[in-house]
């Protein structure tokens, strides 16, 4: 199977863990980092894959990352509770159901899914 696994840009990969795994359900795939801060964080959750790396020297901020979904509506619901959802669901007139939140490094995380 081929696939893109987005990597997004962190400060610090506690903070990364507690919010992607703590408080979005995410599962951790790989660890690699000498000190807890600095190094790669990779992540899953159903069949979806990031990989936050804190910190991308050199690289830029505030990436974006669009995931897929079935249901917009369940993932908000679940999320909306543990983190600050940026823009709630609604139905986008090019045909896709929509949220965004943004994580504790300035990367927003674009969740989309068929309309309701």
């Amino acid at each position: 199977m081929d696939r893109a696994i987005p990597i997004l840009p962190g400060d610090d990969l506690q903070v990364a863990r507690e919010f992607y795994v703590d408080r979005l359900g995410f599962q951790v795939t790989f660890e690699a980092t000498e000190d807890q801060v600095n190094g790669l964080l990779g992540l899953s959750r159903g069949t979806i894959r990031l990989t936050i790396d804190c910190p991308m020297s050199g690289h830029g901020r505030e990436a974006c990352v669009a995931l897929e979904v079935e249901n917009v509506d369940a993932y908000h619901e679940e999320w909306r509770q543990r983190v600050t959802v940026k823009r709630p669901p609604h139905n986008e007139s090019w045909g896709a159901r929509t949220f965004d939140l943004i994580d504790p490094f300035g990367n927003t995380i674009f969740v989309m899914g068929p309309t309701t």
